[in-house]
């Protein structure tokens, strides 16, 4: 198959989610993991994206997305959501790698490298006040005080 048929194959293909009812009898399908629905009527087994492309990797191992891509019918935007999702990887001696959102590193799944995360994460630190667990005690007042925010020991206010 020439690059043209393969590009236009590939666009064609469907953007699956979650099956909504067994394809040999139309019965109710139930979750059962990893991708994978069982239909309560007869038993038949259907894949959601991710199901199939755990099903083609466990059976042919690592793939460049392009080949999954064909051979399952997920579209590459698909198997892109799940690299960024962390749900399938990048092997670690693929020529092709996803890059980081912030500063556009090569990663292998993700969508931040680790110095970007780490980063975020200190950064982060400051924008949430963390709150106190209440030590519960008897015959508290239940009144609503002010925090002494200007370094006194940590004093309040009534």
């Amino acid at each position: 198959m020439d690059n043209d048929s393969r590009q236009k194959k590939i666009k064609k293909l469907q953007w699956e989610l979650k099956p909504t009812g067994c394809s040999k009898c139309g019965g109710e399908v139930e979750f059962r993991g990893h991708g994978e629905y069982r239909c309560k009527v007869c038993g038949n087994v259907e894949m959601d994206d991710f199901g199939k492309i755990k099903k083609y990797l466990n059976e042919n191992g690592p793939t460049p997305a392009l080949i999954i891509a064909e051979n399952t019918g997920v579209a590459m935007d698909r198997i892109n959501q799940f690299l960024k999702q962390g749900r399938v990887e990048i092997p670690e001696n693929s020529e092709v790698f996803i890059r980081c959102e912030k500063c556009g590193t090569e990663i292998r799944f993700g969508r931040f490298c680790p110095a970007c995360a780490s980063k975020m994460s200190k950064d982060i630190k400051g924008v949430y006040e963390v709150g106190e667990v209440p030590k519960r005690k008897a015959g508290g007042d239940g009144k609503m005080r002010f925090l002494d925010r200007g370094g006194n020991g940590g004093s309040r206010r009534k």
